[in-house]
């Protein structure tokens, strides 16, 4: 015979292991609704991508990664921009993770505008209707020079940090926002003073917000700037009408 206490005991383990099964259930769901997928596409000159996929919805963004960086570099900013209701794709480029393609082994002087319109493209192919393009320092290059060989409508916006498009910045296509560190620099010297003359070229509309302090590119993120930078991107991202031409310091 089963005592009360011994009775009493047992509801409690039952009901507080109910509990906790219910606890790590929510977790996992919200772990799970917040996890990336790995997807991977070709590009038009034979490569292949990979990148990873954040959140779901029919604006989408591309993440395209500084020199020193890869996909899995994006991942706090990736997780902010889903919150904010965007489908985001961080890719590795060509010569990083698994990517591939010709130019590889010296990824700076390789076609990385085609790495970006792949992704751009994939994303169009799988529901978005419309695809913006964030590309730190190399990205940044790569992400303009896809803008100047994209269709028209391809690319909504483009948000430049530390960077510029390495082609004629008159034949952009997109609304851009330029995001600079004032003392930003480079063994050739400032980056600023290029990256001025590459905004004054780009067609309206544009913005440029020059930062206190030397962080460059992606590196942004990680000082007491990060959230300001963050906030200007999603501003921009979201505005229904970028401002025409607007230069913030």
């Amino acid at each position: 015979m089963r005592s009360n206490c011994s009775t009493e005991s047992e509801q409690w383990y039952i009901g507080g292991m109910r509990t906790l099964i219910t606890v790590i259930l929510a977790l996992l769901f919200v772990r799970g609704a917040g996890a990336q997928n790995a997807v991977s596409f070709p590009t038009e000159d034979g490569g292949l991508v990979y990148a990873d996929i954040y959140g779901e919805g029919d604006r989408g963004i591309v993440l395209a990664h500084g020199g020193r960086f890869n996909k899995e570099s994006w991942e706090k900013q990736a997780r902010v921009l889903t919150s904010a209701g965007y489908r985001v794709l961080a890719l590795d480029f060509r010569g990083y993770g698994n990517s591939r393609g010709p130019g590889q082994s010296q990824p700076m002087d390789a076609p990385l505008h085609l790495d970006v319109l792949a992704a751009v493209r994939y994303l169009r192919k799988t529901g978005a209707k419309s695809v913006s393009v964030i590309g730190g320092s190399m990205g940044a290059g790569a992400a303009g020079d896809a803008s100047i060989a994209s269709k028209p409508g391809e690319i909504d916006r483009l948000v430049f940090l530390g960077g510029a498009p390495n082609g004629p910045a008159e034949k952009l296509k997109s609304p851009t926002l330029f995001i600079v560190a004032r003392d930003d620099s480079s063994g050739d010297g400032p980056r600023l003073p290029g990256i001025q003359q590459k905004y004054e070229k780009a067609p309206l509309p544009k913005t440029m917000i020059v930062l206190d302090g030397s962080a460059h590119a992606q590196y942004l993120f990680q000082t007491d700037q990060g959230d300001r930078v963050m906030r200007e991107i999603l501003q921009f991202l979201s505005a229904k009408c970028p401002k025409a031409n607007c230069q913030e310091e």
